[in-house]
Order: C-alpha cells, then structure tokens, then sequence
C-alpha cells in the first residue's frame, strides 16, 4: 500500500437471499394402531363344576364294580338312605357335563371361532366320541371282544349331540336355546308311547327316546342306556346358556341365581304335587328318609323334565359361587375339569383293572369281570360295603390327578389340533 493513499475497503459480497425452508402446514395423520378385541378368558367356575362332577362321577362307577349290594341302590324297598344318596348324588353329572359341553361351544365363538369352523368341529368330534364309545370305552367297560352285545351311554349321547349342534350352530342362540328347551320340556309327553307298537319304526324310537335293547343283527344285541332327544335338547340349551357368561359379572351371577332357582323351584312345584314331568309319582314311604329318596328319585334313562330342573337347577346356582373359589381344593377339582375327556377314558380302565386285581388277591375267579357291567350277577361275598366303596373312590381319583395335570399343561402349552378332542 502506497503512502498517503487511502486504504482500500474490503470488497464486501453480498449472497443471495436463500428461500425459506418449506415447512409443510398440513395436518399430520399419526397412524393409530386399534386394539385388537378382548380375548375372552377361559372360564375357572364352568372347568370347576365340570371337575366337581367329573370327580363325582367316578364314584357311581367305583360303585357299579366294587359294591357288595346286589340290587338297585334306588329300590326302595331294600336300599338304605346312606347308599341311595351315593347314587343320586351322582345324578348331577351327566346332565352338567351335557350342558356345559353346549357352553363351551358357544363360549368357542365369543373367543373368535367362526360358526362354521365351529360346525365342522363339533361334527367331527362328535362322530369320534361315538366310535370311542363303540370300541374304546366299550371294551374298557366289558374287557372283552365279543361284539354280540354290547351298550351306549353318555360319551354316545354327547357324540350325535354334537352332531346335531354342527347344524343348529347357525341359527341365532336363542332359537338354539328355544328348541332345546321345548325338546326337554315336552318329551314327557310321549312317554306312552310304546316302540314295540311302532313296527319298523321301533327301533328308531328306542334310539331317540324310549331306550333298551335293539337286536340288530342275529344274536347281536346293543342295549341304548341314553336316548337321544333329551340330551340333545340339554346340549342345545347348554349352548344358548353360554350368552349368560358374556355379561358383566355381576349381571351376570344375578342371573344364573334367578335361572337355577327357578328350575329348583318348577322342580319343586311339579314334583310335591306329581303334576307333569316324571313318569314315576313319588309317595311317601315308611321312614321320612326313604320317603326323601322318593320325592328325589326321578328317571334317568331318558332323563325326564324333573330330572333334568333337579339337577342342572342347583348346578347352575352354584356357577356364582364357584367364580370365587381359589386355592389348593380348587385347583385340585380344576385339573379334572380341563381334561374330562382324558380323565374319563383313564378312569374307566382304571377302575375295571383295579376290580380284576382284587378279585384276584380276594381269590376270586375273575370272570364276572369280563362281562358287561348291566346285566352281570356278581358272585356272593364279592365286594364291599360303603366305606370301602369311598377309599376305592378315593384311591382312583387321587391316583389320576398327576396324569391329568400332566395333560392339562400340555394341553396349556400347546395348540395341536388333536388335542381339542381329548
């Protein structure tokens, strides 16, 4: 730089003016993810009374094997109350487990199942409890091949129950429920009717509701024990009942109070004055205890009306206070509920095998016990009496408890589709 010069100014560059950045205005969508719809819980209290009824249930057929009677324990005039008791406490079960295997179909749709999923399921698992009936159980029962006779109970009734429910699934519940309420409530009507006066068509009508043996081939005889029109009419209602369970809770226990007692007091009313309902009048007999046997002793085999108010009534005011039973009791009797259909198969044999080895160390010749159970005469002096008949009851349910809990955790743990048909 020159002296006495000015100094030069730095050049200054001036930059263009940028643009604003854009900044978009519009509203932004944050996607919201919706909830998926409750999964609804399996029901403790329905898998409880299940269990209890289950357990129960072993004790008729520890009697059936065991017991030193030889004569009908509802026959007045030789049973005693303390043995009459042990057979119709045993009542309750298989009415309960008709019915609650209708709810669990409907429950089935409240977690999801499509009608139609749920059609195809009842139908296949029906004609498998059928043939179960015809082969497994049968032989468990009789221990024997000898296919000229043989008899169906309630694993068969269940089966074409659920046969007819694969097609009823599709009307609305309540039409459901409607048709399984007019089916048990007016079958009594027809109890006069005879098969033998049917001709050809008796032999369907012994299958639909009078029962008995059916010869159906020469020197081939099944004996129907149940009939079908009144379990399939308590299945249906049993799933129409299932919409109970998806009320608020304390609807809903309202409700099943309101509905068990009610049956428990229609049962009451048509039974005091033998009005409709039972083919068999109660009277009064010579103590006041036979004389409650009597009024409680109604037919089974169909189960009518009052058999059907008088045990599904008390069963159902019970489901309210089994939703608060917890604990180790509870848990005990909630395995068997779980897996019924396991527990059923194992204790059949269970209880026939454990026959054949008593009667063996007793020195008895075992051949009574490769026989139906119906119609067989046991020897004298076999069996014993009713406390034994319990320890023996005892004994078989206790034993199966860790298998069936076993199974109820793979059951649990896995969702193979076969195991829905155990």
């Amino acid at each position: 730089m020159r002296v006495g010069s000015s100094p030069q100014r730095p050049a200054v560059i001036e930059k263009a003016p940028q643009p604003a950045p854009h900044v978009d205005t519009r509203p932004v969508r944050v996607p919201v993810e919706r909830p998926a719809p409750p999964r609804r819980e399996r029901l403790d209290s329905i898998d409880l009374l299940r269990g209890l009824v289950m357990v129960v249930m072993a004790l008729d057929h520890v009697r059936d094997y065991f017991s030193e009677s030889r004569f009908d324990p509802l026959d007045l005039s030789q049973t005693t109350v303390p043995l009459a008791l042990t057979r119709l406490i045993t009542h309750f079960c298989a009415p309960v487990f008709v019915f609650l295997a209708g709810t669990g179909a409907y429950l089935s749709l409240s977690r999801g199942k499509s009608k139609a999923v749920l059609s195809r399921f009842l139908l296949t698992r029906g004609v498998w409890l059928i043939l179960l009936e015809l082969t497994v159980l049968r032989t468990g029962w009789e221990f024997n091949f000898d296919y000229r006779y043989g008899f169906v109970q309630v694993i068969w009734a269940i089966g074409w129950s659920m046969v007819a429910l694969s097609a009823l699934v599709y009307l609305p519940s309540r039409a459901v429920g409607a048709i399984g309420v007019i089916m048990i409530c007016s079958h009594n009507l027809a109890d006069g009717v005879q098969a033998g006066a049917l001709g050809i068509f008796g032999w369907p009508w012994q299958v639909l509701h009078a029962g008995g043996p059916i010869a159906y081939a020469p020197g081939h005889v099944i004996l129907i024990v149940y009939p079908l029109i009144p379990w399939v009419g308590v299945m249906a209602a049993g799933f129409a009942f299932g919409e109970i369970f998806t009320l608020d809770p304390v609807r809903r226990r309202r409700v099943l109070y309101a509905a068990g007692g009610g049956m428990i007091v229609l049962f009451a009313l048509l039974r005091t004055w033998n009005l409709y309902g039972d083919p068999t009048p109660w009277s009064v007999q010579n103590t006041s205890g036979l004389s409650v046997i009597s009024f409680l002793n109604c037919q089974k085999y169909p189960p009518s009306l009052l058999y059907i108010c008088m045990t599904l009534g008390p069963a159902i005011a019970l489901l309210p206070l089994l939703e608060n039973w917890k604990g180790r009791i509870a848990n005990f009797f909630l395995v068997f509920g779980r897996v019924p259909m396991f527990y059923y198969l194992l204790h059949v044999y269970l209880i026939h095998v454990l026959a054949v080895g008593t009667a063996l160390l007793m020195g008895f010749n075992t051949g009574f016990l490769f026989l139906d159970p119906i119609t067989t005469v046991t020897p004298a002096g076999w069996g014993f009496g009713l406390p034994g008949v319990y320890g023996v009851w005892a004994l078989i349910v206790l034993s199966l408890y860790p298998l069936c809990r076993w199974f109820a955790g793979v059951k649990a743990r896995r969702k193979d589709p076969w195991l829905s048909y155990l």
